[in-house]
């Protein structure tokens, strides 16, 4: 039952194909086949992304800005404020060089916080392009009449549009920028146009950033010992070397996003938070995730839930018999998560201890940014490219994940690398973030459809083998967490799982992104959270007043994990357990990391 299978054995068998499709559905298909064709065609220009979607949203919202003579006044009378606003400081600027700003950068931009931009005639230039993007912020929204997302699509636009124009990213009007050029002769212009080239030679080579090359996995990152005691088409399960004489009763199952390798939850030593359980006497098992191919397209994410999950949940029994098992689930590993513990449930499964879901949704009525790129247009456009190639690739993903923090990811990396003449020194998380995956078709498609379109989960129609999997039949305790800038998912929308729950329920909110805020190891200088308990039968708060009435702590969530997870344990400690399902006869097959997270 655990011995290692090939893909051919998740291939059906002749009496369960599907029946011959008529000449009619053939002909439909072909017709079918031309559009997906030329949306594919497309969106290889368009780098993913629907023109059609961007192109409804600018009509929506310019049809509906034409038609409202009373927000066209409004933005006349707003505009004007504006400009005596600029004339008023730049009077006081002739004044006192030194005059208090007019308006003050949104929270988060860093732009401008270095003090020479507080100078004339820097200044002026950042308080123009500021007061310059309030405006189009009030062009953009409340506008009578905008669907939502059009709103959000075509403010979103505006701001990328701005950003280009931010004087941060004029050479000639970045105060930093002079200053260096002047400092070091022009060094720095040649300097940046040599990292300029690099990183074009490196791209279109298809090679990971500078820097990447320093982090070899299974050397520097992904490193902890262990054994591959599990093999199956999909997965490898890595069981770890225990670290104490003595461990927990109940084993520890990581369940990390297929989107990613992973390894980011066993990054470098210091910051591992595989070795960080180890060392806390656990016996902790994680999967790490095949990276699929073209002859993958046809994967559901019922073959993750079976191949992924279930297989593992089999083998970590194998392993350690009798003992029920921790479960945690970081992002979309989180939701597959939830939706298999959600079928145990149903079917009377009780070898769960706990449930964990880390950064992960279980509704997806309020995404955050990404939904962006997320609608019925934007999802066929996905589904030609995918439907051609038969997976979707890491970079054609990776600009859209790009610019929703462009300011973070790509102006400031340009300003420092090419215009500056520095490189950004690499870290593990960034080698790691280099370090991308595939996506089946099939899988991939129903993700977006099922979840993000739909929502099913949360909506209770969500069937695994034709029953429904509901969150609300979950009735061991859970303890979820959301990142305070969470742009993947955001945390109120990870909070909702406290609408679809009734079980104890322990949430934690803790600083930092979706990824930092998860690899957030003790000691780490600025970290903190807030945490509380919902019992089974207690008051269920709404996000905002949730965070007013839990405990703000200060320091890693890790440590109130593990309490979390010894309190919900066995108060016993017993013997490590073999590596490996010697008790089934079967040895374990390789050293950790293994060979699927090798795989290019």
């Amino acid at each position: 039952m655990f011995s290692p299978t090939n893909a051919a054995s998740a291939l059906p068998d002749a009496t369960s194909l599907p029946p011959v499709p008529r000449i009619e559905e053939l002909g439909s298909e072909a017709f079918r086949s031309i559009d997906r064709m030329r949306e594919a065609f497309t969106g290889q220009f368009s780098t993913g992304l629907s023109p059609t979607a961007f192109a409804l949203a600018v009509m929506d919202w310019s049809i509906h800005l034409a038609s409202a003579p009373g927000k066209r006044l409004e933005l006349l009378d707003k505009a004007s404020r504006k400009i005596i606003r600029l004339l008023c400081h730049l009077a006081a600027v002739a004044v006192d060089p030194d005059a208090p700003p007019c308006i003050a950068p949104l929270a988060g931009d860093y732009r401008f916080s270095d003090p020479r931009w507080k100078t004339p005639p820097f200044s002026i230039w950042a308080q123009t392009f500021l007061l310059q993007q309030q405006w189009w912020h009030n062009v953009t929204n409340e506008v009578p009449g905008v669907a939502p997302h059009h709103q959000d699509v075509v403010s979103f636009a505006a701001r990328q549009v701005l950003d280009i124009f931010s004087p941060s990213n004029m050479p000639f009007a970045n105060p930093q920028v002079l200053d260096r050029t002047m400092r070091s002769g022009g060094m720095n212009i040649l300097n940046g146009f040599r990292n300029w080239m690099e990183d074009m030679g490196r791209l279109a080579g298809g090679q990971p950033p500078v820097g990447a090359e320093d982090f070899v996995v299974g050397r520097d990152v992904a490193a902890t010992p262990g054994k591959v005691v599990y093999r199956n088409h999909l997965i490898e399960l890595i069981q770890y070397a225990p670290a104490t004489e003595r461990v927990a009763a109940e084993p520890v199952l990581l369940v990390p996003a297929w989107i990613m390798k992973y390894y980011i939850l066993d990054l470098s030593p210091h910051n591992s938070l595989v070795r960080y359980l180890v060392e806390k006497g656990h016996t902790v098992f994680c999967i790490s995730w095949r990276n699929p191919t073209a002859a993958d397209r046809d994967l559901t994410m019922d073959d993750y839930r079976r191949l992924g999950v279930r297989a593992a949940l089999d083998a970590v029994n194998a392993v350690v018999p009798g003992r029920k098992v921790h479960a945690a689930g970081y992002c979309l590993g989180g939701t597959l998560l939830s939706i298999a513990a959600a079928d145990m449930a149903h079917r009377g499964d009780d070898r769960l201890a706990s449930l964990t879901l880390l950064a992960a949704q279980t509704d997806f009525t309020e995404p955050g940014e990404l939904a962006l790129f997320i609608d019925h247009s934007q999802v066929h456009v996905l589904e030609s490219m995918m439907w051609n190639r038969g997976y979707l690739s890491a970079d054609q993903m990776a600009g859209a994940f790009q610019l929703l923090r462009s300011n973070d990811l790509v102006w400031s990396r340009i300003v420092h690398e090419h215009m500056m003449g520095e490189r950004e020194p690499m870290i593990d998380l960034m080698a790691w973030n280099a370090d991308s995956t595939r996506m089946p078709y099939r899988m991939h498609s129903e993700y977006l459809k099922r979840l993000y379109l739909e929502n099913e989960l949360a909506a209770g129609r969500f069937l695994v083998d034709g029953r429904p999997a509901t969150i609300q039949n979950i009735r061991v305790p859970m303890f979820v967490v959301g990142t305070e800038r969470d742009h993947v998912a955001p945390w109120r929308s990870v909070y909702k799982i406290h609408y679809l729950s009734n079980t104890d329920l322990t949430f934690v909110l803790t600083s930092g992104g979706h990824n930092a805020g998860i690899v957030s190891e003790p000691g780490r200088p600025r970290r903190r959270y807030r945490i509380a308990l919902r019992a089974a039968d207690g008051l269920c708060l709404g996000a905002d007043e949730w965070t007013e009435t839990a405990e703000a702590r200060p320091g890693s969530w890790w440590e109130a994990w593990t309490d979390w997870l010894s309190a919900h344990s066995a108060s016993e400690r017993i013997d490590p357990p073999a590596m490996g399902m010697r008790r089934a006869g079967h040895r374990p097959l390789s050293d950790a990391p293994g060979r699927y997270v090798l795989q290019r």
